[in-house]
């Protein structure tokens, strides 16, 4: 082995069976942070578990093992002297969930033992989620430690892409994952050295324009799907793409963004987004990943957050005066993703829209300002999910 190290928090799915996968076979030993007793436990406990990646031409599976796991609700101290000598720091643990994981990584900064920079990257499902969380370590240096920051910690923010279904039930460490990936990290704040060496990793001088083409393709059209599909009360994500109205909507949406992300990002031909769009409507159609639409909408109120799949993007078309009428569709499907079952952000979305009018609901919920040419729009949309209720 070479000796590189990854501290990696986040027990969870996308954790073991992408992050942890691609530092696995880079040569890295990862040692695994979480708060989840029982996930932490059976990491201990087992030396190996498979990480099975599904795709249109069958499965192909590999083991992951040369993993350790702590459990930072008790052995903060141990999290500390890893990332003290880790060569590398990632997460996949929620964007809400950043701020708490700041402090041992500042903390671990602050006791370094290599040389060499520690490389800082978020992987979560959120634009420039590296400098948020650098915000909440830097919150929490010492003032000598950030004058000299850079000779400490290099910071790059990343886009990750890649589809984890709902898993079997025995399925204990084990993960089911689509085959198709995009991992991309930014360059620029590795110079004048080289970035770790991940296979599998895209290193890129301008993330922005791959974070947004994401964010607004792969997740607006998810969502999209999620949302109407769970307003029809269909099971999967390929039960939605299987209805040609549905799947209509779907496409005619991404039509949308489309306009927008090569309107935007000039180096992003209409034929190329074109493409990508197909590319990423064939992965959300396929019945192989058994993809619940309960799953892929939770978390509502994130999702319908200023700079998320369905807001920022109608926004900017608000702003240049282009067509929004499929994502303010998406937008009121997702207003009426309410009381799910296990999701607590679609309960705390009833109470918002239960108990606030419609301008309130609509500033809480958007963030939009209120002379911001989409508001009137959405406030509409809010009305008519409010009254539908009542």
């Amino acid at each position: 082995m070479s000796g590189k190290k990854g501290v990696h928090f986040g027990g969870g799915n996308i954790g073991r069976g992408f992050v942890a996968e691609f530092l696995h076979n880079s040569g890295y030993e990862v040692v695994f942070v979480d708060v989840m007793d029982s996930i932490i436990n059976s990491l201990q406990k087992t030396p190996q578990y498979t990480v099975t990646e599904i795709g249109p031409d069958g499965e192909t599976t590999f083991t992951i093992d040369n993993y350790r796991a702590l459990n930072s609700k008790y052995e903060m101290e141990k999290v500390i002297e890893e990332i003290a000598s880790a060569d590398i720091v990632t997460c996949a643990v929620g964007p809400n969930i950043l701020k708490f994981i700041a402090e041992p990584i500042a903390k671990g900064i602050e006791a370094r033992t290599k040389s060499e920079p520690i490389a800082v990257i978020a992987c979560e499902n959120a634009i420039m989620a590296t400098n948020t969380l650098r915000g909440f370590i830097e919150g929490k240096l010492s003032d000598a430690t950030k004058s000299k920051i850079n000779e400490k910690a290099v910071f790059a923010n990343s886009a990750v892409d890649r589809i984890v279904p709902i898993q079997d039930t025995d399925a204990g460490l084990n993960v089911k994952i689509e085959k198709f990936y995009e991992w991309c990290v930014e360059s620029e704040p590795f110079k004048p050295n080289s970035p770790p060496e991940i296979k599998g990793v895209h290193y890129v001088e301008d993330l922005q324009p791959y974070i947004e083409r994401k964010l607004f393709t792969v997740n607006t059209g998810h969502a999209t799907a999620a949302y109407y599909g769970h307003n029809k009360g269909l099971k999967y994500i390929h039960e939605v793409l299987a209805d040609k109205e549905l799947h209509d909507i779907v496409q005619n949406t991404l039509k949308e963004t489309a306009h927008l992300i090569t309107n935007k990002h000039s180096h992003i031909s209409a034929e190329e987004q074109e493409d990508y769009v197909k590319k990423i409507v064939n992965r959300i159609s396929n019945p192989v990943l058994k993809d619940n639409v309960e799953r892929v909408g939770r978390a509502p109120l994130r999702k319908l957050s200023r700079k998320e799949r369905f807001i920022g993007p109608a926004a900017h078309l608000a702003e240049i005066g282009a067509k929004y009428d499929y994502l303010l569709g998406g937008i009121e499907m997702a207003l009426r993703f309410q009381n799910v079952e296990g999701d607590e952000e679609s309960e705390q979305l009833a109470t918002i829209m239960k108990e606030k009018d419609s301008k309130t609901a609509t500033k809480e919920l958007t963030g939009l300002e209120e002379d911001h040419p989409l508001f009137q729009a959405v406030e509409q949309k809010v009305k008519k999910v409010q009254s539908a209720a009542s």
